[in-house]
């Protein structure tokens, strides 16, 4: 339910124009127990004349007239269950059963004898019987009806019977009692509608504050639940259920100790403690932390239960490593590169010596070869610190790896039969040409290195997923399969297992495929390396 139509639920409690005859079901039930009491009233009157007979007042000046109004009125409690029943004209039929109670008593009073009868008081009832029910409508006007009625009666026993004038003075009483419980059930009435008007807009509020809670749960990174103080779960959002598993909605109650047992126990550890907890979420398995928030001031009502994957947490933590360590060697590898090239130039110079031995010029080939990895070392830092903009352009992969095939294999002075291609499809990419051919070519590097340099040890394989909407790219050599310990660090920067590696290629390949919206992974295989470019179809 929306947040406005709550709000117009709630407004239609108070009108009472919402259902069936303009009224809810409530207003109709007071008319049908109101109806069961007249009914009740005229089969005991009823009674009592048969009972008693002579020995009662009832219907002791005229008991022709007394049957007969008693008769029509449990007649008419009956006939009014059934238009009750169809719920229609709710004011209406409660006016028209008043204003009938009122005729029918006052002739039952007339044919009793007058005021002396005592049936008068029966008035007294269906006075604030009606101005209950109708929330305290003509309430005032009834109790009006009521008196003018009873005054009438009095007088006709004045004039045909000769009663005492004396009982105006009685009359007088009765049709006071008459406006006073008409005053104190209008007043009553309106108390109860004020109140009905103020639950309703609590509920409002409260409907409005979950839903509002809800959707602040529902959109939250962490998980989220919501469990009372038996335990029960109450609430929870998708990220919870991704952390722990599927909750059984179907069920009843889904307590916390069912639901997920270490937690559960962990709750009830937290729920028997003392004193404050800890800022930070303390993790309940090797993969999630849990922090407890109560509901209230006791711990026993209930507590909002965050959920943090602690990998992620971990893993943000070593990006923000990372970036400070990026920036630490960026500035390291400029200051470097001064003093590098006066190395390698002071090496150059020595080399051009004439009266050198060959000692001295395989030293000189070491400082050189060296200098150039230190170079190589620094450019990579240097390019990777400035964030080279991508300039991404559509081509077609096929195409782009024939080529690259054919330079590698010249440049690296190997085998074409080393390659293994299957190419299949004419799908274009998004990508900058330069940064693909540099990811491609460390893929291929590390994949020679590894690998048995036998035909077909590297193979190359493009195809698409994700609905043809993604471009596959994968590396994969016959070499030995990565470990555990190597795999965990393995786009780690300067990381490395070659004698001779820096330890960014891998590192700066991921880095450059991020940059132009892919993803470089490692997958694991029963044998070999497995290395997968995600790109996206221009």
């Amino acid at each position: 339910m929306s947040l406005a139509r709550t709000e117009q639920a709630g407004r239609r409690v108070p009108d009472a124009a919402s259902s069936a005859g303009g009224y809810p079901a409530p207003y109709w039930r007071s008319l049908f127990l109101f109806n069961v009491y007249r009914l009740v009233v005229g089969l005991l009157l009823l009674l009592a004349v048969g009972l008693w007979g002579e020995n009662i007042m009832f219907g002791s000046q005229d008991r022709a007239l007394f049957l007969f109004a008693d008769a029509i009125y449990i007649l008419f409690s009956i006939a009014c269950f059934l238009t009750i029943g169809a719920r229609r004209q709710f004011n209406l039929q409660l006016m028209t059963q008043v204003v009938a109670d009122i005729v029918l008593i006052v002739l039952l009073i007339t044919a009793s004898g007058g005021i002396s009868s005592g049936l008068g008081l029966l008035l007294l009832t269906t006075l604030a019987g009606a101005g209950l029910i109708s929330r305290g409508q003509l309430t005032l006007f009834c109790a009006a009806l009521a008196s003018i009625a009873v005054l009438l009666a009095h007088t006709y026993q004045v004039l045909a019977y000769d009663a005492p004038v004396g009982q105006y003075a009685q009359a007088g009483l009765l049709s006071a009692a008459y406006f006073a419980i008409a005053w104190l059930a209008h007043a009553l009435a309106k108390h109860t509608l004020a109140s009905e008007e103020l639950a309703a807009r609590r509920e409002v509020d409260l409907a409005n504050m979950e839903q509002v809670n809800a959707l602040v749960i529902r959109d939250m990174q962490d998980g989220v639940l919501v469990v009372d103080g038996r335990g029960v779960i109450r609430q929870s959002n998708t990220r919870a259920e991704q952390l722990l598993g599927p909750i059984r909605h179907a069920a009843a109650e889904v307590t916390l100790a069912g639901y997920a047992p270490a937690l559960g126990a962990r709750f009830e550890q937290w729920r028997s403690q003392n004193g404050a907890d800890a800022a930070g979420a303390r993790p309940f398995s090797s993969a999630i932390g849990a922090r407890f928030v109560p509901i209230g001031r006791s711990r026993q009502i209930g507590a909002v239960i965050f959920l943090e994957d602690q990998s992620r947490i971990q893993s943000q933590a070593r990006q923000l490593k990372l970036a400070a360590m990026g920036r630490l060697t960026a500035n390291i590898a400029h200051e470097i590169r001064n003093p590098l090239g006066a190395i390698s130039h002071a090496a150059e110079l020595l080399r051009e010596e004439p009266m050198i031995d060959a000692t001295t010029q395989r030293l000189i080939t070491i400082i050189n070869e060296n200098t150039r990895r230190l170079d190589g070392m620094v450019n990579n830092v240097l390019r990777l610190s400035r964030g080279d903009q991508a300039h991404r352009e559509h081509f077609k992969v096929v195409d782009f790896l024939k080529t690259f095939v054919a330079q590698f294999t010249q440049i690296e002075r190997i085998d074409p039969e080393i390659f293994w291609l299957e190419l299949t499809g004419d799908a274009e990419v998004l990508f900058d040409r330069s940064h693909l051919n540099q990811v491609m070519w460390n893929l291929c590097r590390n994949a020679l290195r590894h690998s048995r340099r036998g035909p077909e040890s590297i193979r190359i394989h493009v195809g698409t997923a994700h609905s043809d909407t993604v471009v596959k790219l994968d590396v994969v050599d016959d070499g030995p399969s990565i470990t555990p310990e190597v795999r965990a660090r393995l786009f780690e920067p300067f990381f490395t297992t070659a004698a001779g590696g820096t330890g960014l290629g891998l590192y700066i390949a991921r880095e450059v495929c991020e940059a132009n919206g892919a993803t470089l992974d490692h997958v694991e295989t029963a044998s070999g390396t497995q290395f997968s470019v995600l790109c996206r179809v221009a």
